[in-house]
This record gives structure tokens, C-alpha cells and sequence, in this order.
């Protein structure tokens, strides 16, 4: 791809190319949510394309099948992702969108595409430490009870088709979780920059130590707020991700 060619359409990508911007963002979502988690997040942070990135079966790609695993995510979504490489980039993922962000990442790697500047995790423990997420061993009740609590946190109540759609969407979404095995880390060549919230209840700094074993440069940096407070694209974020550019 030539510099100033528009990169195609894509479902994986559902805002429009922002304009000629010297970087790229790519967000990944977390369990149960697509890329509606970063509706409030600006179209471009200073310099910077905000790409939120839709993954299949959720949202506006209900109809498609669902992903299956974080690998066959990663290699299904190198093709639509290469067209945009053109220029820096660096991705941010949240909570389990960590994980398929880093094993994007890994697999850009091995097929000597450009990589990432930065890999920005936020909320999630390192990928051999991923079975400890509370949400992998909570009943369909409780799973209920969070999906609708997240939901109104959002200031929307929710409908119950919305919430049934949102469950299957989450379910599927935790059987990938829990299929998740990377006993062994692979070092990324960029530095890697670990999030944590404050406020989170349950996710405490410890818990994001091993994230060290991943790449040279490993750094956590602390934020206000709760787990969820990353969709109101808080300042202290954004800065955050861009004041290394």
C-alpha cells in the first residue's frame, strides 16, 4: 500500500479513515462488547486515528460466526489489518481484549509484517496468568447480573432481547477465554505499557507483574477510575497513549 491510498472497507473496522494522521490506534474490546465499547472515544487523539476494531459475531457482525479462538482471531484479522500499516501504530486492549491484541501482535511478528509501536494492556493479566479472570468461573446468573449492571453503567437500561443477545455474544466469548493456553511467553520486539485502575476491585498490580516476561521494555502505570471508566475516554488515558508519540 502507497502512502495517501485509502485503506478498503472493511467489517473489522467501522469508522471511516479519519484522514491522512501520521498514526494509528487499534482498540480491541473485551468480553461480551464490540467496538460500541469506544463510541465515546474521538476520532483521532491529537495526531493520532482512533481504529476501533469490530470482531465477528457482535454488533454489526451479529450474523457472521463467532471468532472461535484468540489465535483464529489474530489470523483472520492480519489480512484486513495489513492495508493499514502503512504508517506507526500501536494497539490498545482492555481487559480480555489484551489478549487476541497481543497475539495480533505475535503474529504480525511471524509473518514479518510491521508490528506495533506500543501493545497498551489494560485491566488484564499477562497471557499465562489469563485463567485467573473472575469472570471464567461465574454462573449464568452472575454473568446476567454483571452484563446488566455494566449496561447501566452506561446509562442505557436494558432491554431483555438485549440483554439475551449480549449474553450470547459474552458466553461465546468466554468459551474463547477459557480455551486460551500460552504456557510459554513470546517476547514482543515493542515495549509493552500495562494499565492499571485504581479503583478496579479485581485486578490488583501484582497481578499485572507478568506482563514482564513479554518484552524488554515492560512499564505499569496506575490511572484513575474503574475497570469500565476506560469507555468514558478519560483525559489522563488519552494523554497517556499518546504522550510517547
Amino acid at each position: 500500500m502507497t502512502s495517501g491510498t485509502a485503506p478498503a472497507t472493511s467489517p473489522w473496522f467501522v469508522r471511516p479513515p479519519a484522514g491522512e494522521y501520521p498514526a494509528r490506534l487499534f482498540c480491541f474490546p473485551y468480553s461480551g462488547s464490540g467496538a460500541s465499547a469506544f463510541s465515546a472515544w474521538p476520532a483521532t487523539i491529537d495526531d493520532v486515528e482512533v481504529c476501533p476494531v469490530q470482531f465477528p459475531g457482535r454488533e454489526s457482525r451479529l450474523a457472521e460466526p463467532h471468532y472461535g479462538t484468540y489465535e483464529d482471531l489474530a489470523a483472520a484479522l492480519v489480512e484486513p489489518l495489513a492495508s493499514r500499516l502503512d504508517r506507526p501504530f500501536a494497539f490498545f486492549g482492555h481487559c480480555a481484549g489484551a489478549l487476541p491484541a497481543f497475539e495480533t501482535a505475535v503474529r504480525l511478528a511471524e509473518l514479518d509484517l510491521p508490528g506495533p509501536d506500543r501493545l497498551f494492556v489494560s485491566g488484564q493479566p499477562a497471557p499465562h496468568d489469563a485463567a485467573s479472570d473472575r469472570m471464567l468461573t461465574m454462573t449464568e446468573a452472575e454473568l446476567h447480573a454483571e452484563l446488566v449492571s455494566v449496561v447501566r453503567g452506561r446509562g442505557i437500561e436494558p432491554r431483555p432481547d438485549m440483554v439475551e443477545v449480549g449474553m450470547s455474544v459474552l458466553l461465546d466469548d468466554l468459551a474463547a477465554a477459557r480455551a486460551y493456553r500460552r504456557v510459554e511467553p513470546v517476547r514482543l520486539d515493542c515495549p509493552i505499557v500495562v494499565l492499571h485502575w485504581r479503583e478496579d476491585p479485581d485486578v490488583t498490580p501484582e497481578q499485572l507483574e507478568g506482563w514482564h516476561r513479554y518484552a524488554d521494555s515492560v512499564e505499569i502505570r496506575v490511572v484513575e477510575g474503574g475497570h469500565h471508566d476506560f469507555m468514558n475516554a478519560p483525559d489522563e488515558l488519552l494523554e497517556l497513549l499518546t504522550s510517547r508519540r
